[in-house]
């Protein structure tokens, strides 16, 4: 019989529960770095997606609508063809109210009503020198805020607004919808485009002069300029306003000659 000590001797039940125990925390160790892992993984693509979803949302232009509206750019690209198109007359100098001039004593193309004693009220729309009119008695006290109006405004502050280097797009009520919408929402719209010094209104009041000419639907008028359109055209309108307001938009010249531009409107 060998007296050498046996190496492969059977553990003991209580070394084989130990290692039982050890098996198991090891499995159970790899199983929660799983789950771990998972928990990790999920967390990273939902942040992930969450961050697609606040880029697009802030990326995207305000308003939602303007998106899909022109670019200013393109628009001033357009207007050369587009006055053709529209049948535009070239913009005109309107005369002076009265046909007096600014050394004459008569004077009164910037006269306030109330203020002046010749004008107490606004005068008849047919003595003003154009229809729309561009310049003239208009009332001193206040102006016309910049903005889309769905009716007729209070010509009198109008004036007023024009005498600061505000712009106006008028256009016949009676005008194709489609043509007119389009002008309408772009200087609704949030982006800036100038918009703060445009007012955009149908032209339609009593008596002579209320009314556009024939075969007008669209007159662009800033302080004695005049530019009239067989009908309406959104880039002929944004070239008139963005050099004839006061300040000026896409970096133009100003073309204008408002008395007091760049006062409040």
């Amino acid at each position: 019989m060998s007296n050498q000590p046996n190496d492969a001797r059977r553990p003991t039940k209580a070394e084989r529960k130990e290692q039982a125990r050890l098996e198991r925390e090891a499995i159970q160790r790899q199983m929660a770095a799983r789950k771990r892992n998972r928990t990790i993984g999920l967390s990273l693509v939902a942040l992930a997606v969450a961050a697609v979803i606040v880029a697009v949302v802030v990326l995207q232009p305000s308003g939602g609508s303007d998106a899909a509206l022109p670019a200013a750019a393109s628009l001033l690209d357009q207007a050369g063809g587009e006055a053709e198109t529209a049948a535009c007359d070239d913009v005109a100098t309107t005369g002076f109210y009265d046909g007096s001039d600014q050394a004459s004593p008569d004077y009164a193309d910037q006269a306030h009503i109330e203020g002046d004693e010749r004008f107490p009220e606004m005068p008849p729309l047919d003595t003003y020198p154009s229809t729309p009119p561009a310049s003239g008695p208009h009332v001193g006290a206040s102006t016309l805020p910049a903005g889309v109006y769905p009716s007729p405004p209070d010509l009198g502050p109008l004036l007023h607004s024009l005498e600061h280097g505000g712009t106006v797009v008028w256009y016949d009520p009676d005008a194709p919808p489609d043509a007119v919408q389009p002008i309408l929402d772009f200087y609704d719209q949030s982006d800036p485009v100038g918009q703060d010094r445009v007012i955009v209104a149908p032209y339609d009041y009593e008596g002579a002069g209320g009314q556009l000419p024939e075969g007008v639907e669209m007159a662009l008028v800033g302080w004695r300029r005049l530019r009239a359109c067989a009908t309406p055209s959104l880039a002929v309108a944004f070239d008139f306003t963005s050099q004839y307001s006061y300040p000026t938009t896409q970096d133009r010249e100003y073309a204008g000659e408002a008395p007091e531009r760049g006062a409040a409107m």
